[in-house]
């Protein structure tokens, strides 16, 4: 056989057998294990080549670690071997305070919703003490219902119920807003004109809002706020009163006093005390309406001064109102954001350890 024949190329590459157990990075042998008798199975390899991570004998068994289980004392509802990502903290955190929150408004609900009762089942109470008993019973219930989803779901890691508290928070936050912009729309018109020579102020309908003003003159409105006023016995201070003509012009009344307790000072009607006035020959010549329907008996419940002191009163304690709802308004978007929060990480949170012990368990 010639050399032509057989050229340097053609002739096979020989790799020679491994004389120690090989050492490369990932090797499954040990040091102490025999070497292999049989030819390396990559003999035709070319030099470049990087050999696989397999064992070059099969028969030789692998050194396994013994598999040692836990003890009772190291089980946990936690991933082992794994710290808590910050989702989970965060979970704990936000829902450990929407938990103090609602266990607080839970609380507030009670005393709220027996007074709603109390008021509407009162052998002695008024027809505004009734007609006050159901927004009351309402908003005890509201808050209730709505502290316990919120509880619930925040301690017991219940999804829905958490996104029902939620739901019910947005509706909140929703009518909060629009009673607080409608509130300050309405009452924007309307004061009490100084009278010279008083200490008191006197109101005229014309001056507030259409939208107040259709509400008290309607007939069924007015009838079931005259019972109230009635009932409130608000003239009775008046009543009770023995002060001088000077001592009455400089007292300051409120707008109901003023308005339902006496009449308008345009009438001219004599005094005698701050709910008897004497009407004088002068009253037929007066163009307001009230000085009619004044009398001592009845006093002004139906005049439109009367009225219009309601609405005064209403405007007063509707600003009051607005100013309080846009605090609460401002602590009820951080506790929805906080919510948000909870129900955010709630669903990591179910998602993460269903995850774990799905693969681990």
């Amino acid at each position: 056989m010639s050399f032509r024949q057989h050229p340097p190329h053609h002739f096979p590459l020989q790799l020679p057998l491994p004389k120690s157990p090989r050492t490369f990075p990932g090797s499954f042998r040990t040091p102490n294990t025999r070497p292999s008798t049989r030819r390396h199975p990559y003999k035709y390899a070319p030099a470049h080549h990087v050999p696989d991570r397999k064992p070059s004998n099969p028969t030789v068994p692998i050194p396994r670690k013994p598999h040692k289980p836990p003890s009772p004392r190291t089980i946990s509802s936690d991933p082992p071997n794994h710290r808590l990502p910050v989702s989970t903290m965060a979970f704990r955190l936000s829902n450990n305070l929407i938990g103090i929150l609602n266990a607080v408004t839970f609380l507030l609900s009670i005393p709220i919703l027996g007074a709603g009762i109390w008021l509407g089942h009162r052998a002695d109470g008024t027809e505004c003490e009734r007609y006050l008993s159901a927004p009351v019973i309402a908003l005890g219930v509201f808050l209730l219902v709505v502290s316990i989803a919120g509880l619930v779901g925040a301690c017991c890691r219940v999804t829905w119920l958490l996104w029902v508290y939620l739901l019910a928070m947005f509706v909140l936050i929703v009518a909060l807003f629009c009673f607080t912009v409608f509130a300050f729309v309405v009452t924007n018109r309307g004061a009490g004109e100084a009278v010279s020579g008083r200490g008191y102020k006197e109101y005229r309908l014309g001056d507030y809002s259409n939208w107040l003003q259709k509400r008290v003159e309607n007939n069924k409105n007015w009838n079931r706020i005259r019972s109230c006023l009635q009932g409130s016995k608000v003239c009775k201070n008046l009543q009770d009163k023995k002060e001088s003509v000077t001592d009455f012009m400089r007292s300051d009344l409120s707008p109901i006093e003023s308005g339902c307790c006496k009449p308008p000072t345009s009438c001219g009607f004599t005094y005698v005390s701050g709910t008897d006035w004497t009407k004088t020959t002068a009253t037929n010549s007066s163009s307001d309406p009230d000085c009619n329907t004044w009398s001592n008996d009845a006093l002004c419940y139906d005049c439109q001064s009367c009225k219009a002191g309601v609405v005064a009163t209403v405007k007063r304690d509707w600003k009051r109102t607005a100013i309080v709802c846009i605090v609460f308004l401002v602590f009820i978007i951080i506790v929805y954001s906080i919510g948000c929060c909870a129900f955010r990480n709630n669903r990591r949170d179910n998602a993460y350890h269903g995850g774990w012990k799905g693969g681990y368990a």
